[in-house]
């Protein structure tokens, strides 16, 4: 089969390999669509983000290795011994990080907290490729009212939806979304149905600020034609948003905002408030903790995405109260146009992308 193998940052290369046997509680599948996330598109440049030593201590002593793919919808081909709750021909999408099956805390069923486990596309292989074998414990049915496309998009849905149950919204709860690219679109979606009162959204680029008005946000701010933290601050009568999520920063080399939503989501949660990390920003960063202290402020982290969130956004979409195709913008045609995905996607600002960049490979 044909796929796509990394040599080293910034060398992908299309191969000829075996396909994978199908072994015991996996399926083989062929991929649909796949998309790369952001995080993966920064990695495949050799940007340090989420994962960046583990990538790079595998393209050191494995490579060539199949990397990343592990947003995506496919068609299960094959089912492998003791494989129950799938069958030849179903569609299906995939929670990336798994449970090692090991652990305490996953003999005491509480697998939900485990860390120790693989990551698809990061430790077992991804989708970039003709056939793919996955574990069927990663994966969910996709409804059909729901296109690849959509499918493919689910994934990222699922850790907003863990991003926004983490926030613990209160009905009516004023929100400011820093970032509107694929996860702050969703976040917003996100927060609208959980019971979210007035939602204030910023970017950079006008077509995020459109579409975040089509998807529901009440205020859509360029952050480039007004100042951000006084407007929010007159919107929420001076006191600020109960609930920020941060989306927005990371590499400026790849059109992110760095730490500087950072400070904004600071100054712009009200004393008491909550901030919610969703950014990964590949190194430390300097945070005045005396000011969180003093204001009471709650810094907190999406706790990780579950089975239960990934079928959760099946029915969100399924039902259409998730919106997941206006966020698409750029969709190429065939397994050829994977570096051509990864390129647009690491530099969403320069090809005025929403959603990463989708390859359906089978065109």
């Amino acid at each position: 089969m044909k796929a796509w193998q990394f040599y080293g940052f910034n060398d992908l290369r299309m191969d000829d390999i075996p396909v994978p046997a199908c072994l015991p509680g996996h399926v083989l599948v062929e991929p649909l669509c796949v998309q790369p996330s952001v995080t993966e598109a920064q990695l495949a440049y050799g940007i340090p983000t989420l994962a960046f030593d583990r990538v790079k201590r595998r393209l050191e002593t494995e490579a060539p290795v199949q990397l990343f793919g592990h947003e995506f919808c496919a068609r299960i081909v094959e089912i492998g011994a003791g494989v129950t709750r799938f069958k030849v021909g179903d569609r299906v999408a995939a929670r990336a990080k798994l449970p090692c099956g090991r652990c305490s805390l996953c003999r005491s069923e509480r697998s939900d907290l485990c860390r120790k486990g693989p990551v698809i596309g990061f430790d077992l292989p991804g989708c970039f490729s003709e056939i793919a074998i996955l574990p069927e414990i990663a994966l969910v049915k996709v409804d059909e009212r729901i296109s690849d496309s959509e499918a493919a998009c689910l994934q990222s849905l699922s850790d907003s939806v863990a991003a926004v149950e983490t926030a613990q919204l209160r009905m009516g709860d004023t929100v400011v979304i820093l970032g509107q690219g694929s996860m702050g679109l969703e976040c917003l979606q996100i927060a609208r149905l959980s019971g979210a009162g007035m939602i204030i959204t910023v970017d950079v680029r006008p077509e995020a600020c459109e579409i975040s008005r089509t998807l529901g946000a009440d205020h859509a701010l360029n952050a480039r034609t007004c100042e951000i933290v006084p407007t929010i601050l007159e919107l929420t009568g001076g006191n600020g948003a109960d609930v920020v999520f941060e989306c927005a920063g990371g590499s400026p080399k790849q059109g992110l905002a760095g730490n500087q939503t950072v400070t904004q989501a600071l100054d712009v949660v009200r004393s008491g408030g909550k901030i919610v990390g969703v950014s990964w920003f590949g190194g430390p960063l300097l945070l005045d903790i005396d000011l969180f202290r003093e204001r009471s402020l709650r810094y907190i982290f999406p706790d990780i995405s579950t089975q239960a969130h990934l079928e959760h956004t099946v029915r969100l979409v399924a039902t259409g109260r998730v919106n997941m195709q206006a966020t698409v913008t750029h969709v190429l045609d065939g397994i050829d146009s994977v570096p051509r995905a990864f390129e647009i996607t690491a530099n969403k600002g320069t090809y005025k992308a929403i959603n990463p960049a989708q390859v359906m490979m089978r065109a």
